[in-house]
């Protein structure tokens, strides 16, 4: 099959190389002339302008849209009037489950499909493969399978679920329709919610074995500082990156997540290539908003997501004002 990738970035540019091992024809275009170089390189037919990658393919068109959540509609207007009733749009990003609906409807008008693809495995999906979670219309999904099938995970990737045998469907392959425009990324926004709170997890269990040995210090004794009141219990120099090691083999809380944790600990033990401002695109803040429509706790994926909040410095206004708050009511004074 043969299909048009427009974005060559760190996830775009692998995909279409595991296009291509798999045996389907990419024509790719990026904004970067060095990006599509470089796949024209690598034995990929490359395309200087939508046109250019419209004339390419062959009818009807599937077209791949692996671009940031904020240029997909912009990507959209530039592309959509080149193409021909029938012709495919695919946003592969993380694109607002609200906003696959509307623009769903919209290319409809026009007599195109619109398929939204969750698309999990990062930068290391050109190897492990990409797990997939689609939304739209039937026909184009099914027409697309090659593609989502040469993306995919091997099967053997996991263990087969013991009740499987003879249940069907593509989930066991690594990819799912899972319903009508929006489906898909929905599926994905809550899993990268989820994502949000196991990081999270790790990241303060691996915190609290960091400061084991808080006992061996010395502390203030000030009306400002909590006392230690039994030190003994905190005399452990524990080696956080051997117990990561130890953790993924036999493990309940393994994971690929503790799998890079381990490479991360491994590499820097004391993570100062890190500053510690950890970023969100979105799907975590869209998660919560929809457990709030759907009336849904969520405590762990919030807590999640405002800590990273915190990371940015976004606490820094409300910290200073408790600061002040406490000097007012009690002439509490701040400690270096």
């Amino acid at each position: 099959m043969k299909i048009g990738m427009i974005g060559l970035g760190r996830m775009g540019a692998n995909m279409v190389r595991r296009l291509q091992a798999a045996g389907q024809e990419c024509v790719v275009y990026d904004r970067s002339d060095a990006a599509v170089a470089v796949m024209v390189e690598e034995g990929n037919a490359g395309a200087n302008s939508l046109v250019d990658l419209v004339r390419q393919l062959p009818q009807p068109r599937a077209v791949w849209l692996m671009v940031p959540a904020a240029v997909v509609d912009g990507a959209i207007a530039d592309l959509a009037p080149l193409l021909d009733p029938g012709d495919t749009i695919i946003d592969g990003g993380n694109s607002y489950y609200i906003d696959d609906i509307r623009r769903a409807a919209e290319l409809s008008e026009q007599g195109l499909f619109y398929v939204d693809v969750g698309t999990s495995g990062g930068t290391m999906g050109l190897e492990r493969g990409y797990c997939q979670m689609i939304g739209g219309q039937d026909e184009p999904v099914a027409r697309l399978r090659p593609i989502f099938s040469a993306l995919a995970p091997e099967e053997r990737s996991a263990p087969s679920t013991p009740g499987r045998q003879g249940k069907g469907g593509t989930a066991a392959h690594g990819f799912l329709h899972c319903g009508p425009s929006g489906a898909g990324h929905f599926v994905k926004m809550v899993h990268n919610g989820i994502e949000y709170g196991i990081m999270a997890a790790y990241a303060e269990g691996f915190n609290v074995l960091r400061h084991a040995n808080v006992g061996k210090g010395t502390r203030d004794q000030d009306a400002e500082t909590t006392p230690l009141r039994q030190p003994d219990h905190y005399q452990y120099d524990l080696d956080i990156g051997e117990i990561a090691e130890v953790w993924r083999r036999g493990s309940v809380i393994s994971s690929w997540l503790l799998d890079l944790t381990a490479s991360a600990l491994l590499e820097q033990p004391d993570l100062s290539g890190f500053v510690g401002r950890v970023s969100d695109s979105g799907e975590g803040r869209w998660t919560i908003k929809a457990a709030i429509d759907e009336s849904v706790p969520v405590p762990v994926l919030s807590s999640a997501l405002f800590e990273r909040f915190s990371s940015r410095g976004e606490a820094d206004f409300a910290d200073k004002l408790l600061s002040a708050m406490r000097h007012a009511f009690g002439g509490h004074k701040e400690k270096a």
